[in-house]
C-alpha cells in the first residue's frame, strides 16, 4: 500500500508539473521584475515591491505566490540592476518552486526619443514538496501500528535564464520577454521533466488629461496588454487603469474564447492608492470560466516603495502602470 501511494504522488506530481503553467500575477506590472528584467531600474530610482496571490479561493486546497523584488537605476551607466525571489505552493502538500536570481538591463536611445532596453536575468531554482504535510493512506488506517513515512523525494535543483526587450517613447511602450531559456528540470523523480518556454508580449498607452500649471497631468487612462504563451497553453490579458491622483482603478479581462471556454477565463477588477512614493493595490479574479461555481476565484496584494523620486524624467524610467 505505501508503495502503491509513493508512485501515485510522483506521477501526480509529475502530471501537474507537465501540465501547469508558471505562477501568474494579475497585477503584473506591480511586480515588473517577474515580468521582465528589462524593468530593473524602471523607476529611475531605489524601488522594493511585494506580491501575494491566493487563487481558486473557492478550493479545499491552496495555490499561494508571494514575491519580492529590489532593484536601483545607475544613471551614469544607463544600467538597473535587480534582485527578485518568489515562491509557490499548490495543494496539500505545497508543491511548488523556489526561485532567487539576479537582473541586469541597460537603456540607449535609438531615434530622438525612442529608447530600447534589453534585459537579462540569470536565476536558481527549487522544485520540491513538502514532505512532512503528506498524509499517508496507512497512516490514517493503521495509526497505532507504528508505521513510519517513506523516505522523502530531494529536491529539485537548476539554474535558468531569460532575456527581454523593451521599447518605449513618450507615453507608448511595447516589449518581449523569453523565459526558461535553458528549461529547468523540475522532475522530482528520475525522469527528467524540462519548463517549457514561455514567451511574453506587453504593451500599452498612456492617455493623460492635462490639468492646471502646478498639476500638468490631472488624470490618466492606461491601455495596457499581455499575451503569454507557454507549450500548448495561450493567455490574453486585456486592461484599463483610470488614475487621478491618489485613486487608481482598473478592469481587465483575461481569456481567449473559445479556448478559454466561451467566455474566458477571468474578470479582474483593481483598486489601488497610489502616492509619490508609496503604492499599494489589491485586486480580485472573478471566475467566468467552466471552472466558475467551484474555484470561484483569486485575491491579489501588491505594494511598492520608492526610495527617492526624481525631480524629473529621466531615460531609466517606463511610462507604464504599477498596478
Amino acid at each position: 500500500m505505501r508503495k502503491l501511494l509513493l508512485i501515485c504522488v510522483v506521477g501526480i506530481a509529475g502530471l501537474t508539473i507537465t501540465v501547469a503553467q508558471d505562477p501568474q500575477f494579475s497585477q503584473f506590472y506591480s511586480n515588473p521584475l517577474y515580468l521582465a528584467p528589462s524593468f530593473a531600474g524602471a523607476a529611475g530610482s531605489s524601488r522594493i515591491c511585494a506580491n501575494y496571490r491566493d487563487q481558486w479561493i473557492g478550493l479545499p486546497s491552496v495555490f499561494r505566490t508571494y514575491s519580492f523584488s529590489y532593484d536601483h537605476y545607475f544613471p551614469n551607466f544607463n544600467s538597473g540592476v535587480g534582485f527578485i525571489g518568489y515562491k509557490d505552493a499548490a495543494g496539500t502538500g505545497e508543491l511548488g518552486t523556489m526561485s532567487v536570481g539576479v537582473q541586469y538591463s541597460y537603456n540607449f536611445k535609438v531615434y530622438n526619443d525612442i529608447i530600447v532596453r534589453p534585459g537579462l536575468h540569470f536565476s536558481y531554482r527549487e522544485h520540491g514538496l513538502a514532505w512532512d504535510k503528506l498524509d499517508f493512506i496507512d497512516e490514517v488506517m493503521f495509526s497505532g501500528g507504528g508505521m513510519t513515512q517513506p523516505e522523502p523525494l530531494a529536491k529539485t535543483r537548476d539554474v535558468d535564464l531569460s532575456l527581454s526587450t523593451l521599447v518605449y517613447a513618450g507615453r507608448t511602450w511595447g516589449g518581449i520577454t523569453v523565459d526558461h531559456l535553458l528549461r529547468p528540470n523540475v522532475s522530482l523523480y528520475a525522469d527528467e521533466t524540462r519548463v517549457p518556454v514561455k514567451i511574453s508580449v506587453y504593451g500599452g498607452y498612456d492617455l493623460i488629461r492635462q490639468g492646471r500649471l502646478l498639476n500638468p497631468v490631472d488624470e490618466t487612462m492606461t491601455f495596457a496588454f499581455l499575451f503569454k504563451s507557454q507549450g500548448p497553453y495561450n493567455q490574453l490579458d486585456l486592461g484599463v487603469y483610470w488614475h487621478k491622483n491618489p485613486f487608481v482603478l482598473g478592469l481587465w479581462y483575461r481569456g481567449i474564447p473559445p479556448f478559454n471556454s466561451q467566455r474566458g477565463d477571468a474578470l479582474i477588477v483593481l483598486a489601488g492608492y497610489k502616492t509619490q512614493y508609496f503604492n499599494i493595490g489589491y485586486s480580485y479574479d472573478l471566475t467566468i470560466s467552466n471552472l466558475i461555481g467551484q474555484a470561484l476565484g483569486s485575491h491579489e496584494l501588491s505594494m511598492s516603495f520608492k526610495f527617492a523620486i526624481p525631480r524629473r524624467q529621466k531615460p531609466g524610467e517606463v511610462p507604464c502602470p504599477e498596478f
